[in-house]
């Protein structure tokens, strides 16, 4: 079983349900998806929002091995993102040597707002966090009350590992940054980190066609009768 963790925010409710079907649409291996939505875990995240972050999961995102209950892999993702491959390739990556899995981006942001005129913040290892795949018996780190207490450059510079060496390489292409990285049409996933086109101001952004695609295929409705 494939356990992916989405983001949720609920400003941008339908990029988290069309990610989700794009995933299932395309996978060849069973996959269970979690939303990672605030109201289903007061119990376990109680920190206040900070106004630099620029969705409610920024944080939450870090209890995706606590939720695990610290054992085999599992898979976070940012919501703002399109599935174009098949998942499983993905998590075929996976590689024991490492605590955690990403796509190792130089991103360096010019621009001081993004979406709904959040802040654009540029740090070290940014958007490194958007796509992890967690070995989560080497992640016990992130517990609850760290992942509460911990600054934001803590857990999403991965100082929690104490290691750089525990962060492992994935391609490019699960994490094509759009507007940033050069186009390109054969990345497996796609990541709106701007905005995505769910956004009127960013309704013409690279993949956008597909995005809307992805959304007419989630709203289908087969009318045929069956048996």
């Amino acid at each position: 079983m494939i356990r992916v963790f989405i983001g949720f925010d609920a400003r941008e409710t339908v990029a988290w349900h069309v990610l989700s079907h794009s995933i299932l649409a395309r996978s060849t291996e069973p996959v269970s998806i979690t939303p990672l939505a605030l109201s289903n875990l007061q119990n376990v995240f109680w920190r206040e929002p900070t106004t630099l972050q620029s969705t409610d999961f920024s944080f939450s995102r870090f209890l995706t091995p606590h939720l695990s209950g610290y054992e085999g892999w599992s898979l976070f993702m940012d919501c703002d993102m399109l599935m174009r491959d098949d998942i499983a390739k993905l998590w075929a990556l996976r590689d024991g040597r490492h605590a955690v899995m990403c796509v190792k981006h130089d991103h360096r942001p010019a621009e001081t707002t993004k979406f709904l005129d959040r802040p654009q913040t540029a740090y070290g290892k940014k958007n490194w966090s958007s796509v992890m795949l967690f070995n989560n018996a080497k992640c016990r780190a992130l517990t609850p009350d760290y992942v509460n207490t911990a600054t934001g450059l803590e857990l999403h510079q991965f100082k929690w590992l104490g290691d750089d060496s525990l962060i492992g390489d994935l391609p490019h292409g699960w994490n094509h940054l759009v507007g940033y990285d050069p186009p390109d049409s054969t990345a497996s996933n796609v990541h709106f980190t701007i905005g995505g086109p769910y956004f009127t101001e960013y309704a013409d952004c690279e993949h956008a066609a597909a995005w809307f695609a992805e959304r007419e295929a989630m709203l289908r409705v087969d009318q045929r009768s069956v048996g």
